[in-house]
């Protein structure tokens, strides 16, 4: 039930009781939202804005939005879900106001984005804790659960059927049926992908010899675009396996796997269970750069370790003159507690406060 969900993704925020804030306009006038005391004002600014990337990140994005634009009258902030490499690159181009990545810029890529902002550097704001779910349709078979190790094999097409002793071995007493397992991975370059095989190289070594990326470097099973694009294959062909978002896969109504963890538990991917994993990743970036390290391998009992952050990527300095104030409005209130209460509903876990209140400091320097 959303009533049930939203007390669960409320705890993720570190049983710290947060106080809705309010901000002054730039013009110092009472937005419509606080002039009727309904709501938190928003730092409102006129203009338009345009980014790109994280599909992973495209409901909260939307949600974001839709709020922000109706406090603000006169703004403008378009994003287009083009994927995460896509979107990086748009911001090293020029042709997107910041980006949305769901893992950080590669040592080759920092400097190109760095270039684009004068007197300053490209910065990871994390904005969004998106749960990866693994995803599956199978009929006939429900509370699936697999080691890292078994899935890793699955992926890399060493177990091809539904039957296999790797998979019985994970599943004591469950019936699975002899049919062909159909893996569905990314098309395109997609931070989900890059966190996901992170997660099967430091987890199945041995499984995975594949590395880390955003694209898909393993041999067979079949592409598709986008999240949602991975959503739909899964959901239209029986014995499909894939990795999405959890905000997809809710959305979708498809069935997700119980993951093996450190503890050696198999873990049912929950907000809460998604949130002790968070509530153990560091910083890792230098300053105003709030680039995360998230542990794997986690041993905390109840985690279920696969996890991504996903980014805004912006420039600390160097905004043109036009787009600053549009950018800082719209990113404030994404890194408020207003703003973070929004993703409850939408299968997203609000940023730890510890962290939430650095994103928000951060925003506050951009320059």
């Amino acid at each position: 039930m959303k009533l049930q969900r939203h007390g669960t993704i409320a705890c993720l925020a570190l049983a710290t009781a947060l106080a809705v804030s309010a901000c002054g306009s730039d013009n110092n006038e009472p937005t419509e939202a606080s002039a009727s005391g309904s709501a938190a004002a928003a730092d409102c600014a006129t203009g338009t804005i345009n980014a790109q990337g994280s599909s992973a990140q495209k409901n909260a994005v939307d949600e974001w939005r839709k709020a922000y634009q109706q406090k603000c009258s006169g703004s403008t902030i378009n994003y287009e879900p083009s994927g995460s490499g896509a979107g990086i690159q748009a911001f090293i181009a020029g042709t997107a106001d910041f980006a949305g990545s769901d893992s950080a810029l590669k040592e080759d890529e920092q400097p190109k984005a760095d270039a684009k902002c004068p007197d300053g550097k490209a910065i990871h704001l994390p904005m969004v804790i998106g749960p990866v779910a693994v995803v599956y349709n199978v009929n006939g078979l429900d509370n699936l659960q697999l080691k890292p190790a078994t899935l890793a094999k699955i992926f890399a097409g060493k177990v091809t059927k539904w039957d296999d002793a790797a998979i019985k071995a994970d599943n004591p007493g469950a019936t699975l049926p002899s049919t062909t397992i159909q893996t569905v991975h990314r098309s395109d370059e997609s931070g989900t992908t890059d966190n996901f095989t992170d997660f099967l190289a430091k987890t199945a070594e041995a499984d995975w010899t594949f590395g880390k990326g955003k694209a898909w470097k393993a041999p067979g099973g079949t592409g598709a675009a986008k999240s949602d694009g991975v959503a739909s294959a899964v959901k239209q062909a029986d014995g499909s396996i894939s990795y999405v978002e959890m905000s997809y896969a809710e959305n979708g109504g498809l069935k997700m796997a119980k993951i093996g963890n450190g503890a050696g538990e198999y873990a049912e991917l929950t907000a809460e269970s998604a949130g002790k994993t968070i509530a153990g990743a560091e910083v890792v970036g230098q300053g105003d750069d709030l680039k995360m390290k998230i542990d794997f391998n986690t041993k905390e009992s109840g985690a279920y370790p696969i996890v991504l952050v996903t980014y805004e990527i912006v420039c600390s300095k160097g905004l043109a003159a036009d787009k600053l104030a549009l950018v800082k409005g719209f990113l404030s209130y994404a890194a408020s507690t207003e703003g973070q209460a929004d993703l409850t509903e939408l299968g997203y876990a609000p940023l730890p406060e510890s962290v939430r209140s650095k994103v928000e400091a951060s925003v506050k320097a951009l320059a």
